[in-house]
């Protein structure tokens, strides 16, 4: 997708935002299109070479450094174990954000959304049952406590999958969301990527940063809408692709190409605030 947007800030204006104070920052990233490319398989999504070591880098350097995925945080956990055990010298370097909020893992704490574990069984049932009855074609990608509807490879599904997520979310109470290439069905609990970043905000005094790639971002980009109108500096950051969504794009500070430029943005960030 071609880049239509005209940029409002560059790498360097963000970097410098960033370097003034960096532990009063927000550094927040999406995982899949922004650390690992998108994949067919989501189980073998993995990040870029360097991505990780560029994290623990910046990661004590920071005052906070955040994953915020709709991934379950299980799957997050997996592929940051080092940077999630707090010491009696620091507390864990990471947090780490599921399922849009749903589960999270904080200063080395694993927690739940106190009303989404009544809603587990029954996301089971209907996952098998989707996978037992649903659409053909239709990938079925079981959560713990949300589902994955994928059409990934077969665009011609898009709107019976976004269908056949409405009909189950209108009889079973679930709230069906658009994804990439993807709809998922969610408890009908109040809590998106932007409600996540403003409670992860809230103790910092410095910039807020965004790093994202698709529609599951724009309450994140409204949270920092939000700050931003409160007096935080705050930058949307989004990476592009093929499958850009057109709102992101319109709306972004700052437009990346894919999971490389993202490790670009993190090494110049290491260059600044901690190898200086």
């Amino acid at each position: 997708m071609a880049n239509t947007n005209k940029q409002k800030v560059t790498t360097q204006d963000v970097v410098a935002a960033v370097a003034v104070a960096p532990h009063s920052v927000l550094l927040a990233t999406d995982f899949d299109g922004t650390l690992s490319p998108i994949v067919d398989d989501p189980a073998a999504a993995e990040m870029i070479p360097g991505a990780l070591q560029a994290i623990e880098a910046l990661a004590p350097h920071m005052g906070e450094l955040a994953v915020i995925s709709g991934r379950p945080v299980d799957f997050l956990v997996e592929r940051f174990p080092a940077q999630l055990t707090p010491t009696q010298l620091a507390p864990a370097q990471l947090t780490l954000v599921g399922l849009y909020g749903l589960e999270q893992v904080r200063n080395g704490v694993r927690t739940d959304h106190h009303e989404a574990e009544s809603w587990r069984v029954q996301v089971a049932e209907l996952a098998a049952t989707a996978q037992r009855a649903g659409l053909d074609g239709m990938r079925v990608e079981l959560k713990g406590l949300s589902i994955t509807l994928h059409y990934r490879g077969r665009p011609e599904l898009a709107a019976p999958v976004e269908k056949y997520a409405q009909e189950v979310a209108a009889a079973t109470g679930l709230v069906a969301r658009s994804a990439r290439m993807s709809v998922e069905l969610h408890p009908p609990i109040d809590v998106d990527k932007g409600s996540v970043l403003l409670g992860l905000a809230a103790p910092h005094s410095g910039p807020v940063l965004f790093i994202g790639d698709d529609v599951g971002d724009l309450p994140a980009f409204d949270a920092l809408d939000q700050l931003a109108r409160s007096g935080t500096q705050a930058f949307k950051i989004f990476v592009q692709s093929e499958e850009s969504d057109a709102e992101l794009l319109e709306r972004a500070d700052l437009v990346l190409d894919g999971p490389p430029a993202v490790l670009s943005l993190f090494q110049h960030l290491q260059t600044a605030v901690v190898d200086r």
